[in-house]
């Protein structure tokens, strides 16, 4: 459970949770003046993203408001979030007061006591929150292990005293859950969990994919397939299982095998759908070839769902012309908006661009047609003009989409990357401040221009205050805490900002964010780790822009 979860959620109707605005005026003088004071503010600060003033507003309500324990917790959130561990221990002790203590309260009291290095008191809440009979116990536990400590390595080590106490309780959910924290965390732990989950639930397939998941991330692909081959009959078990052992096909690089798999057991045009992209991402053209001569000759009318998928089979194997009859004959409904839309792509493809336009400019002025869809035909038309490289058509493509619906945010959304692209940073900024203003807590655009400021500018209070709003709505957001790691690192804070890098990277594996942790370590003088982390990037994405930039700035040659 994250330690914001759904509170996060609620913070911008604040004032109506505490009722303080909703009271009637007399209720409301007669609440102390410092609470209704210290309240406001901390919900104006938490909205305009300045979190440590928030924090201390609302430590101060959680005083005034003797006896309070919904604020208290309140206070307490809001001080975790804000990385201020001093607040956050004040307002703990008031909520623990003022409230019984449950086992979200202590899987809190144990988030904080990782934060402020008492280990020893941490790993006995933690060993108490494990043998709880509560269920919810082990899942508190978990989340305060894995937001808890600001070291990937210490919690890496706490996870393995817990293994060691027996603590774990005897329940698949929870050792599956464990051992996949610990394959993000890193170090010995995973494969201690992975042997004692396999002793206790020998003929449990998914132990099977937490082993295949934990050799694939040790580099052992061909064990990893091992340790696959045996459940693949439990594909058929249900499709479920059929799903994720083929997504472990795919993560190990072999998306041919991943399509054997979703072929296994009943189908439908989910499973279809799902062959069909994965022969495509195997390049594997003649059994895709076979399987679109299997769905074509099963009947004499396919239905729209199956039309759809044949077309896109159809342009998958670069057969255009067959697409095309395919994508027009499906009749009304959702299938038929995207086809028209992959038919607009396909007429691209086979060089009638005119006509490609033309029928997207058809969409665009359909009055009877979805507004959706004729916004995303503004936005096909803006990409394929990039395709293209017309870089001025292009941007008349957003324009006019924008003429015809104002401020919508994702026409917005994307010029703003487009600008951003041509390094115009002041339009890209315009752009997003516009999304805001129709949407002040949309969080791609929050983020996106928080982390904007702090990549492409020196204004890096302003974009700390934007990304801390994103946090707020999203804390667990792989995408947002790279963000917040990088603004940290421009701020000069490094330390901080490898801590926030490296728990974005347990995350989420992107080039982007190995890119920013090898620029902090190298800037740090760690160098051989700094390589080892761009070297990952490269394997990731070699022309990931924020990687190049980062080996031109540090000079580094790999």
């Amino acid at each position: 459970m994250p330690v914001f979860s759904a509170f996060a959620r609620r913070l911008s109707v604040l004032a109506l949770a505490l009722g303080l605005l909703a009271a009637p005026a007399a209720a409301r003088e007669a609440m102390p003046a410092d609470l209704l004071e210290a309240a406001l503010s901390g919900e104006f600060a938490l909205q305009a993203g300045r979190l440590e003033e928030a924090a201390d507003a609302y430590l101060r309500a959680a005083r005034a408001a003797d006896g309070d324990a919904a604020l208290a917790e309140r206070a307490v959130r809001i001080a975790l979030l804000a990385n201020d561990d001093a607040r956050a221990g004040e307002a703990l002790r008031l909520w623990a007061q003022r409230a019984p203590r449950t086992v979200e309260m202590r899987g809190i009291e144990a988030t904080w006591l990782l934060r402020t290095g008492r280990e020893r008191a941490a790993r006995r809440e933690l060993v108490a929150l494990l043998r709880d009979p509560d269920p919810a116990g082990w899942r508190h536990a978990l989340a305060a292990l894995g937001t808890g400590s600001r070291d990937p390595e210490a919690a890496s080590r706490l996870l393995d005293r817990l293994v060691d106490s027996g603590a774990i309780p005897n329940d698949l959910q929870a050792w599956l859950a464990f051992g996949g924290l610990a394959q993000r965390l890193g170090g010995d732990v995973a494969p201690r969990i992975l042997d004692e989950v396999v002793r206790r639930f020998p003929e449990e397939p998914r132990v099977a994919l937490l082993r295949a998941a934990q050799l694939r991330e040790d580099g052992d692909v061909e064990g990893a397939r091992a340790a696959l081959a045996p459940v693949e009959d439990q594909a058929l078990r249900s499709p479920e299982l059929r799903l994720a052992i083929a997504a472990e096909y795919d993560s190990l690089g072999a998306p041919a095998d991943a399509a054997r798999i979703m072929g296994m057991g009943p189908q439908d045009e989910r499973s279809y759908g799902l062959r069909a992209s994965l022969l495509v991402k195997a390049e594997d053209k003649p059994a895709l070839e076979a399987l679109y001569a299997e769905l074509r000759g099963e009947a004499a009318a396919p239905d729209p769902g199956r039309r759809l998928l044949l077309g896109q089979m159809a342009e998958y194997l670069e057969r255009y012309e067959e697409a095309l009859e395919w994508y027009e004959s499906v009749p009304g409904g959702e299938p038929r908006s995207i086809a028209r839309m992959r038919a607009t792509r396909v007429l691209f493809e086979l060089g009638r661009k005119d006509e490609a336009f033309a029928a997207l400019r058809r969409m665009q002025g359909d009055a009877s047609a979805d507004e959706d869809l004729r916004r995303d035909a503004y936005l096909l038309e803006a990409e394929l003009h990039q395709q293209d490289e017309r870089p001025d058509a292009e941007l008349d493509a957003y324009n006019r989409g924008l003429g015809a619906h104002p401020d919508d945010g994702a026409l917005l959304y994307a010029r703003a990357l487009m600008w951003e692209r041509r390094d115009d940073i002041a339009r890209a900024e315009a752009d997003l401040r516009r999304i805001l203003v129709a949407e002040p807590e949309n969080v791609a655009a929050l983020n996106a221009l928080g982390y904007t400021l702090a990549d492409r500018t020196d204004r890096y209070r302003e974009a700390l205050e934007l990304i801390d709003r994103a946090r707020v709505a999203e804390p667990d957001n792989a995408a947002i805490i790279d963000s917040y790691g990088w603004v940290l690192y421009r701020l000069g804070r490094k330390a901080e900002a490898l801590v926030e890098l490296r728990r974005a990277w347990t995350l989420m594996k992107d080039a982007e964010v190995a890119a920013h942790i090898a620029e902090v370590l190298w800037s740090m003088g760690r160098e051989d780790e700094a390589r080892e982390y761009f070297r990952r990037a490269m394997d990731l994405d070699p022309d990931n822009r924020s990687l190049r930039r980062a080996l031109e700035h540090t000079g580094v040659d790999l």
